[in-house]
Parts: C-alpha cells; sequence; structure tokens
C-alpha cells in the first residue's frame, strides 16, 4: 500500500511539474478563460487539480488557433491590393484585332473544299 502511494505521489508530481511547464510556454492567445499569469497561478496553487483544470479548459489546440489557409481571389484583402495593369488593357484589344484579322485572312493550304464538305473548317 505504501509503494502505490510512493508511486501516485511522484506521478502526481510529475504531472503537476508538467502542468506548470506547459502552461508558461505556451503563448498567450492559445490561453482560454482567463490570463497567462491566472493560469500558472492556478495550477501552481491547486496542483492536481489545476492541471486537470489547464488540460481540459485553459489550453486550446493548436489546429483550433490555425486557420484554414485561404486562396487569393477568396482572400478580400488581397482583392484589394489588386489593381488592373494599364497596359494590359490595350494588349487585348490589340490581340483581339490580331485574332480577327488572322480568321479574315484566307488560308492558302485550305483552298481544296474536298477536305472540308461541311465548311467548317476542319479537315477529315
Amino acid at each position: 500500500m505504501a509503494r502505490a502511494l510512493i508511486v501516485l505521489a511522484v506521478a502526481a508530481a510529475v504531472f503537476w511539474v508538467f502542468s506548470i511547464v506547459d502552461c508558461s510556454v505556451q503563448p498567450p492567445s492559445r490561453h482560454r478563460g482567463v490570463s497567462k499569469r491566472a493560469w500558472i497561478a492556478i495550477v501552481v496553487l491547486i496542483p492536481v487539480i489545476g492541471g486537470i483544470l489547464w488540460f481540459v479548459i485553459g489550453r486550446t489546440r493548436p489546429d483550433a488557433q490555425r486557420q484554414r489557409p485561404i486562396a487569393p481571389d477568396d482572400d478580400p484583402t488581397f482583392l484589394g491590393t489588386v489593381r488592373p495593369i494599364p497596359d494590359q488593357d490595350e494588349r487585348i484589344r490589340q490581340l483581339e484585332e490580331e485574332l480577327a484579322r488572322l480568321d479574315a485572312e484566307d488560308d492558302p493550304t485550305r483552298d481544296d473544299k474536298r477536305d472540308d464538305p461541311d465548311g467548317d473548317g476542319r479537315l477529315r
């Protein structure tokens, strides 16, 4: 019986020290409820129960703190920084004109209408 009490006392002391260290090294953003100093005081003044309270109530999970990454086109702050490129509209207009000009030109290799019976521009 005495051995069991000694083992239990050692386990409680290890848990108490571990709780104090864990509460001390966590950033203040991971403390729920009260401030970091208050949690340290709770863990130190109420040895085993304070440690249990710290792990159950006071400590947040690391993944709860992280936010899901947002794609750039879903992020309003990123979209607010994007400005239209002034030359982009002019470049698009030039490319559209060039494409229209190329479509209007007759292609000398497609003079043979036998290969294009539908006249849709696709060779068979």
